[in-house]
């Protein structure tokens, strides 16, 4: 796939991808119900109309972002600054030099592989924490993108021990924390449903004293594509239990990850089901 990505112009590759994704979705159904199930539960003041419009242009989304991940085996760190409009980096920087490390959070959104690249690109050393893909020969191909433009990766397995290394080294850490979790995590309410969440990005904060973003790159129009990535410090100020603080700081960054996503709604991964984990003693 990537050979033949590589064969065609760029503006082709990303209407194929968005081609190739509008079909998926809107032909063939696959995850149709998921995405319209939950676009009904986060925006149930919206009309039907509304709800299949975001699902169409969210699963073209998906698409010409799955193909802009293949084709980062084809670009350079001088194009990742030059296709990014970084909005909050000096404040990320200055938290960064005070020497605790920075973690940057983001979700599902836009294209949050090019939003890891950027930080790195823009100098600062910088590790992501990521799952093994189940193909290894892609896992190998993203993996190596990953390290060409200047990202070191933490296998989610390593993460307790890596990340608290690498914040204690003084470097950003990015991390998707917008998933769903099976066991271990805890439930705050995004889109207003109690949703099972990692607790580990706010404990390493709390843990280190590292300063906590949230970090979005946003698909803007236009071929080569270009992305407007925004650093936003996660406010919040610990009240000495770790617990509650756990919990507050977890609650204060899926808030601020929620206010994004509402700005543009179909360019977040409608598709995960980001709710299937159940609160204890719910039907």
């Amino acid at each position: 796939m990537v050979g033949v990505l590589n064969l065609v112009p760029e503006r082709l590759a990303l209407a194929l991808g968005g081609g190739l994704g509008w079909v998926a979705g809107v032909v063939f159904r696959i995850r149709w119900r998921t995405v319209m199930g939950h676009l009904r539960q986060a925006f149930p003041e919206k009309k039907d109309g509304w709800y299949r419009t975001v699902a169409r242009a969210c699963f073209r989304h998906v698409g010409r972002q799955s193909v802009a991940t293949f084709l980062l085996g084809r670009m350079g760190i001088e194009e990742v600054r030059d296709r990014t409009e970084v909005i909050g980096y000096e404040a990320m920087r200055e938290a960064w030099a005070e020497g605790k490390g920075v973690i940057v959070l983001t979700g599902h959104f836009g294209n949050w592989e090019m939003g890891g690249a950027s930080i790195a690109a823009h100098g600062v050393p910088c590790d992501v924490v990521a799952q093994r893909q189940r193909n290894p020969l892609f896992d190998k191909d993203l993996v190596a993108n990953r390290n060409r433009l200047g990202l070191r990766v933490i296998e989610r397995r390593d993460a307790p021990k890596e990340v608290l290394r690498s914040l204690r080294k003084g470097r950003a850490v990015g991390i998707v924390g917008d998933q769903n979790v099976r066991r271990s995590g805890i439930f705050v309410n995004f889109f207003g449903r109690p949703a099972a969440t990692a607790r580990g990005t706010a404990l390493f904060s709390l843990r280190t004293g590292a300063p906590l973003f949230l970090g979005m790159a946003r698909s803007l129009p236009g071929s080569p594509q270009r992305f407007r990535v925004t650093f936003e410090r996660v406010e919040f100020s610990p009240s000495g239990d770790m617990e509650a603080d756990v919990l507050g700081l977890t609650r204060a960054h899926t808030e601020l990850l929620e206010k994004r996503i509402r700005e543009v709604p179909e360019q977040y991964f409608w598709q995960h089901r980001r709710w299937k984990t159940l609160p204890p003693g719910a039907a």
